[in-house]
């Protein structure tokens, strides 16, 4: 049975329900794994995805920061969560489908503005969270599983609008790149959408501070769809949904989908 998932930073959920409504009724995907909720579970709102299919939710929030949340149209059982780096952050939730499918979401730290953890500790606890995510796959192979969402790396060269020039800049250093390669060997999970579009400049990102951001473009690749090599053929039909980042009122990510039959 084919069935899409879609990834989104959505940067508040309840502030941008509207935009929410409008991609589950435009698109439709299954399953929509939402980043950056900025709500507790109890507030996030429901009842309008409710309206149009989506009656299913598994989530982790907290007050005014992370938080991420699992939408679907197709029944799911709660698979846990896991606080790498004990932030103690809702960054991460697990769902399972019928199919027996796995469904991770991860919302990972940005890491601040320098990429240096002597002189920032935000940088710091981005590493530990990716050796922490590297660690539990390592210790505990995943199987028939998908792993999505704002991993706020860029790992390829076309990733980014300018390899060179951001190369120092935080979500495209070695460092970090190198960590999230070590997340991927770990679990052996393969990048879905650069199995769909392996050739090309791809983003998913765009900074609020560029005004005209189509024109402009300096955009990164910082959404993420994975899965396990088991289940990895079976995907197809990867896209980012761009046009959303020009939505009314947006966030600056745009949804990144994935079908997949099995």
């Amino acid at each position: 049975m084919p069935f899409t998932v879609a990834t989104w930073n959505i940067n508040s959920v309840r502030l941008r329900e509207p935009l929410v409504l409008k991609l589950l009724a435009e698109e439709a995907p299954d399953v929509l794994c939402l980043q950056e909720c900025k709500s507790p579970v109890e507030k996030i709102p429901t009842a309008g995805f409710a309206e149009l299919g989506y009656t299913h939710m598994v989530a982790r929030g907290q007050k005014g920061y992370n938080g991420v949340a699992i939408l679907s149209k197709l029944p799911l059982t709660d698979a846990g969560d896991q606080d790498f780096a004990g932030l103690g952050h809702a960054r991460h939730v697990a769902a399972r489908l019928e199919n027996g499918v796995t469904i991770h979401n991860f919302y990972v730290p940005a890491g601040g503005d320098k990429p240096d953890r002597e002189v920032n500790e935000k940088f710091g606890q981005k590493l530990d969270y990716l050796t922490d995510m590297r660690d539990a796959f390592f210790a505990d192979q995943p199987e028939k599983s998908i792993l999505v969402g704002d991993l706020n790396i860029a790992p390829r060269e076309d990733d980014v609008w300018n390899h060179k020039n951001l190369l120092k800049i935080v979500s495209h250093t070695p460092i970090e790149v190198d960590h999230l390669g070590q997340v991927m060997d770990a679990g052996k999970w393969v990048d879905i959408t650069r199995q769909d579009i392996p050739e090309g400049l791809l983003y998913s990102w765009w900074s609020y501070r560029a005004k005209d951001w189509d024109a402009a473009d300096k955009g990164r690749r910082l959404d993420h769809v994975w899965a396990t090599p088991d289940i990895s053929n079976a995907a197809h039909g990867s896209r980012v949904l761009r046009d959303a980042r020009g939505w009314e009122q947006p966030s600056d990510h745009a949804p990144v989908f994935a079908t997949f039959d099995l």
